[in-house]
């Protein structure tokens, strides 16, 4: 190779070797400007990721809290119900503040954990079902458990589980417990009333303004019942107290003003008591004789209510001018008729007047008078009366009467004297208000009322007349028949026992009684009607098991205790005081 040759070369191999340098410090410098464009992205990140943090926790801060201290004080706190007030403005039942338990799913830490800790506190606690509620991740809601007491909520907080808070709510409390549980009625766990006047005040329109959100910003008038607190606490003992002694399945009793309509006491039992209405009966019990409780025997129930009847079968004798007080009609032998045999519980066997048809409650005379009368008259009176359709007042539920479809004549016979015919025991009452205050039906309420609002509303049913001798036949039995055991010194107490066999399964039971009396005090100027009724019973007074024994004690107990509260006075006389009928 020639000198120009190799000089040649090792400028080329130089050459090389100077741009491979040049390639090597190029290398780093492009690195760091890697790290520097990572640094800055991380940078970028970071800030972007701090930055929604803070949005976040600014959120947190101006959204309502969801702990304990979320219950507002007293005056922002408005009552969603109205208080229910009795006819004294004594409380019935008014709205109580309290919290419930809730779980954000989403935010449970350790659901086993959670668990067991609420297990401590809750010992009822459904496990199965609250680790279902708690495990759901994709929930950010559950309700765990519904109006806590405060022991409960204090130890929640206690135990310090993440995850879990409190929401105020109202809870419907009841100050008299069962006094009046079927009048009230009661409420389910989110304040909406199930029964009695709670659902009432729903179904006037409280619902609709709930659900507009107009409940929580302005005042709710209290509501005021007829009811009055002293008269309802004592006929609700009387009743349960009837019901023991005589070893029945079932007792009741109203109060009402005649004059007015106001039904001034209703007791029904079993009851139950409203503040826990899924729970416990009255009297503790939790088995499935607690179904029995919810059944108002007064107002939503119908039954075959015996003799009672025979009040309006006289009556309806005398408005139609087929018979007076004077009039006698032959009882000396039983009625055939139609395969049935019509005869007297210890008939007298002969002619009787009609105040001692009425004082014997016999069933051959009575079904006479109906027969004079005849079949449509017979229909058209009780119809008159309300005896033979739905009841019209403020109580849900009211149940419906029950009659032949086609009336013949054994049906106008049997019904004469309380069979065939059911009817409520409440519509009966305010049949009977009609027979001696002067002539009037006064549909019944349980809101206040005054005596010139009933007397536009009312409707004349029955001759003055008739009315004047319907207390004189109501006094009579007071002092002479079957109304002695309700008889109450100074009260002149009058009225009608009724026993009836009891129907079972579409037959009368020969060896039970649905037993009632129809009571009206004081006759010289009746004001109020008081009606009892026993179911069932096993035994009464004096070791019978009939209305006189049974139905009738309880009206003089409830008499003997209400009657000075309700303002009437005692009047004193003989034995045989014959009572000064005042015209209305």
């Amino acid at each position: 190779m020639s000198l120009v040759s190799k000089i040649v070369t090792a400028r080329r191999r130089a050459h090389l070797n100077l741009g491979n340098g040049r390639s090597g410090r190029k290398g780093p410098r492009k690195t760091l400007r890697q790290r520097q464009t990572r640094v800055l992205l991380v940078m970028i990140a970071l800030m972007v990721s701090f930055g929604a943090s803070a949005v976040r926790l600014i959120q947190y801060g101006v959204r309502d809290p969801l702990a304990t201290s979320d219950i507002l004080p007293p005056d922002k706190l408005l009552a969603s119900r109205p208080d229910i007030l009795d006819r004294n403005g004594q409380l019935l039942a008014t709205d109580i503040r309290t919290v419930s338990l809730f779980a954000e799913p989403n935010r449970i830490v350790d659901v086993d954990e959670a668990v067991e800790k609420l297990a401590t506190v809750f010992p009822d606690l459904d496990r199965k079902t609250t680790y279902t509620k708690l495990s759901a991740k994709a929930s950010r809601f559950a309700w765990l458990r519904r109006q806590l007491t405060p022991r409960q909520q204090s130890d929640i907080l206690a135990l310090g589980i993440p995850g879990v808070g409190f929401r105020p709510e109202k809870k419907r409390f009841y100050p008299g417990g069962p006094a009046a549980a079927h009048v009230l009625g009661y409420v389910d766990i989110d304040n909406r009333g199930v029964a009695g006047m709670e659902r009432y005040l729903d179904q006037q329109g409280l619902l609709d303004l709930r659900a507009a959100g107009m409940t929580t910003d302005m005042p709710l008038e209290p509501v005021k019942l007829s009811i009055d607190l002293r008269v309802q606490s004592i006929v609700r003992d009387v009743v349960a107290n009837a019901m023991v002694a005589y070893k029945a399945e079932a007792a009741g009793a109203v109060v009402l003003d005649v004059e007015t309509g106001e039904i001034i006491a209703m007791a029904s039992v079993p009851d139950f008591d409203p503040n826990q209405p899924s729970r416990t009966l009255a009297d503790g019990s939790t088995d499935k004789e607690y179904e029995k409780g919810w059944f108002n025997r007064i107002s939503n129930a119908t039954f075959e209510m015996g003799s009672t009847f025979k009040s309006f079968t006289l009556a309806m004798g005398l408005d139609e001018g087929k018979i007076t007080l004077n009039s006698v009609v032959d009882a000396s032998r039983p009625i055939r008729m139609g395969g049935f045999t019509i005869k007297d519980f210890k008939g007298k066997n002969r002619a009787l007047t009609i105040p001692e048809v009425f004082q014997y409650s016999s069933n051959i005379g009575t079904a006479a008078v109906a027969d004079m009368v005849g079949i449509d008259r017979h229909k058209e009176f009780l119809t008159r009366l309300g005896l033979l359709s739905k009841l019209e007042t403020e109580m849900p539920g009211v149940a419906t009467p029950t009659q032949p479809r086609t009336w013949k004549k054994i049906n106008s016979v049997t019904i004469s004297f309380g069979h065939g015919v059911a009817t409520t025991p409440l519509q009966t009452a305010v049949a009977a208000a009609a027979l001696i205050n002067g002539g009037n039906l006064v549909p019944p309420t349980f809101l206040p009322r005054s005596a010139s609002q009933a007397r536009d509303i009312s409707k004349v049913v029955i001759k003055d007349q008739t009315s004047v001798d319907m207390r004189y036949l109501y006094s009579w039995n007071g002092l002479k028949g079957s109304g002695r055991s309700a008889q109450v010194a100074g009260f002149n107490v009058g009225g009608k026992t009724g026993t009836a066999d009891k129907v079972i399964n579409g037959r009368y039971a020969s060896d039970m009684n649905f037993n009632a009396f129809v009571a009206a005090f004081p006759m010289d100027k009746p004001k109020y009607i008081v009606l009892s009724i026993i179911d069932a019973p096993r035994t009464g007074e004096h070791g019978g098991r009939t209305a006189a024994s049974t139905a009738a004690p309880m009206i003089k107990s409830i008499i003997g205790r209400t009657a000075p509260l309700l303002g009437v006075e005692p009047r004193f006389g003989g034995p045989d005081l014959q009572y000064e009928l005042a015209d209305y």
